[in-house]
């Protein structure tokens, strides 16, 4: 499979990268070793592998799924977010503020009849009303919102 990346540059993935790329995502933690074992490489080729998949922009981070219930966000609340107005200051306006709130754990601009799609992560329902009425209504050129409450994840990640 060919990757376009960047402009003009291009990494071509063979099945030994798409694998690497699978077995990262399942479990970042995995020492090198185990993931060349996984794949069946050495130590040094997979070592080699990934950080080409780093240096390319394929690989971004590494991360710790957490327990949200029990660091106490566990209310999450999808918010669908129309502004007053749509031209490039104005977006920037919005996506400054709202990369601003640790509450907004996610923030897509959507092809829709509303403009943003927000993921806002809460202790629980009273305290995601106080995030609503003192902080997302209260950012750049909101027009108007509706809150989706999630009352059960299905599938994460």
């Amino acid at each position: 499979m060919m990757q376009k990346i960047g402009r003009n540059a291009a990494i071509e993935l063979d099945t030994l990268d798409e694998a690497i790329i699978r077995e990262l995502s399942v479990d970042a933690r995995l020492t090198m070793t185990e993931l060349a074992r996984r794949v069946g490489l050495s130590k040094t080729p997979v070592l080699a592998r990934v950080r080409r998949l780093e240096e390319a922009g394929l690989i971004t981070g590494y991360h710790a799924t957490l327990s949200w219930p029990k660091l106490g966000l566990g209310c999450v609340t999808f918010v669908q977010v129309r502004l007053t107005d749509t031209r490039e200051k104005a977006l920037k306006a919005f996506n400054t503020a709202v990369a601003a709130l640790p509450e907004v754990e996610e923030c897509h601009m959507i092809a829709s009849g509303f403009d943003y799609l927000l993921k806002v992560r809460t202790r629980d329902v009273a305290s995601y009303r106080e995030v609503m009425g003192e902080k997302l209504s209260e950012l750049p050129h909101v027009a108007s919102t509706s809150s989706f409450v999630a009352l059960e994840v299905v599938k994460d990640g």
